[in-house]
């Protein structure tokens, strides 16, 4: 038996609004496993969801089904890159990209947006979508926190956007 669609979008809307209260992009993979845990035994969520599958499902049917859509669809939005790059909302945009995202805008400036320790495939994904079209403008690099929290750590990143002709690198923690 499946989950009705107007169950299954009040449940995953409540966890998102629980998400984005909880700075979901944030937190460890501790962190979300102990929330996994509660929600699974919450009545208002691990028991709607148990009265439609398996309740050894349940957990897997929130990670899987309910958040993961959650955190690709979160990170997919330009709205940060633009605010951070001091580009309008309202800025034309050519072409879209995934892995990682990235917007070519109508002026020509490509950019693009990942966490920080995925830093060489987005430097790289600047390169080659500007020699298709459009010059590389600039990468956005989150969660930045951790492993690059120092201007030594960052300094061989940037080292290789000058060398990639890549004109700004903004870090967010």
């Amino acid at each position: 038996m499946s989950v009705p669609t107007k169950i299954k979008k009040a449940i995953k809307d409540r966890l998102w609004a629980e998400a984005d209260n909880l700075s979901w992009w944030s937190l460890s993979a501790a962190d979300k496993t102990r929330y996994y845990t509660i929600w699974t035994e919450t009545k208002e969520v691990g028991g709607v969801l148990g009265s439609y599958m398996d309740p050894r499902q349940v957990r897997v049917y929130i990670k899987d089904t309910l958040l993961k859509p959650y955190t690709r669809e979160t990170s997919a939005s330009p709205e940060k890159a633009f605010r951070v790059l001091g580009i309008g909302q309202d800025a034309s945009t050519i072409a879209t990209f995934i892995k990682p995202h990235g917007r070519l805008l109508a002026d020509n400036r490509q950019i693009a947006w990942s966490k920080a320790s995925e830093w060489k495939a987005t430097l790289m994904a600047l390169h080659e979508r500007s020699f298709e079209k459009g010059m590389p403008f600039a990468a956005v690099l989150t969660e930045a926190g951790g492993k690059f929290s120092t201007k030594q750590d960052r300094s061989v990143v940037e080292s290789a956007a000058t060398k990639l002709g890549i004109e700004k690198v903004v870090w967010l923690d």
